[in-house]
């Protein structure tokens, strides 16, 4: 079955509306954040421990992150582990299962005044 010039057309216009792709990455050593430009000039900044494969990595396996040609995944070849670019840009940092992993970590935090910290000692003000 031949291909008419309007499914190339519309399979064209498909390829150049895929979202953000990733034109540029760094680890941040002092922040422990991967920086991530995309080529809509929006940049995204993730704590490495948030991203599932990056929680334990060292500085020196992020010394080395590749950007695949479509910019679609961050490759750190160190560590073998690739990172989809566009869920970074949407705020997912691994999978389902990490991602409401994470969620219920947060509930129960903030079942404990919303920020996880210790109550205070009877007789002493937060503050203290």
């Amino acid at each position: 079955m031949a291909l008419t010039e309007e499914q190339i057309d519309a399979a064209r216009d498909r390829g150049e509306n895929v979202g953000p792709c990733a034109v540029s990455a760094r680890y941040i050593l002092s922040s422990g954040r991967l920086e991530v430009d995309f080529d809509n000039g929006v940049m995204v900044a993730v704590p490495t421990r948030l991203i599932q494969g990056l929680a334990n990595a060292s500085p020196v396996d992020m010394q080395t992150i590749e950007i695949s040609p479509t910019g679609w995944s961050l490759r750190c070849p160190t560590i073998d582990l690739d990172v989809y670019a566009p869920s970074l840009f949407a705020g997912i940092y691994g999978s389902i299962v990490r991602v409401e992993h994470l969620g219920a970590k947060r509930s129960a935090l903030g079942s404990q005044g919303g920020n996880g910290a210790r109550e205070a000692k009877e007789g002493q003000s937060p503050a203290q």
